[in-house]
């Protein structure tokens, strides 16, 4: 049996712009994502310039980043994202842009530049797993945003795929996540 590296994955020289480019490479990116998630603000210019890599699964890479390490200065470029022909690019951009349990810091989106766009993709996506987590991350806001609960009510009575339905109407009064919004 040949000696082997402990991990053959590793570069431990790698700057943070070569670990964004590695999110591109399938047998790397969990290791990049690990080592940029750890890097957090020192590496912010890097993952900023990956949201507008060519390749997916590096804006991909860079949005789980920053749906950890939010910095403002990323928020134009996430909210770019939003429309990415890439259903996972749009998921995770949302995803970084809303989910408020993930995030380590002070930076977060104000809910007046992301509900409109939320509910607009709620409404027009494409994708059922892209409405399906707006859906989800558009519930516990039902209470403070009638633009929410109207997007929510017409999704859970007329989206075409049950399981955004379903995830909706969590939302909804009677629904059992509703309590949650009290």
């Amino acid at each position: 049996m040949k000696n082997r590296p402990a991990n053959i994955l590793a570069i431990p020289d790698a700057g943070p712009d070569e670990l964004v480019q590695q999110l591109g490479i399938a047998h790397r990116h969990k290791y990049a994502l690990q080592r940029l998630m750890r890097l957090a603000e020192e590496a912010s210019d890097a993952v900023r310039a990956g949201l507008l890599d060519e390749n997916m699964m590096i804006r991909v890479g860079c949005c789980k980043v920053l749906d950890h390490h939010l910095d403002e200065a990323a928020l134009p470029l996430l909210i770019e994202n939003l429309e990415h022909q890439s259903a996972e690019v749009r998921l995770w951009a949302i995803h970084a842009l809303a989910c408020d349990r993930c995030k380590v810091g002070s930076c977060r989106p104000g809910e007046a530049e992301v509900i409109p766009r939320a509910v607009k993709m709620l409404r027009h996506d494409n994708n059922r797993q892209v409405r399906q987590m707006v859906a989800g991350l558009l519930g516990p806001g039902v209470q403070r945003s009638p633009e929410a609960a109207s997007a929510l009510q017409y999704a859970h009575l007329h989206d075409p795929h049950p399981s955004v339905r379903k995830v909706a109407g969590w939302w909804l009064p009677g629904g059992s996540r509703w309590q949650e919004t009290q």
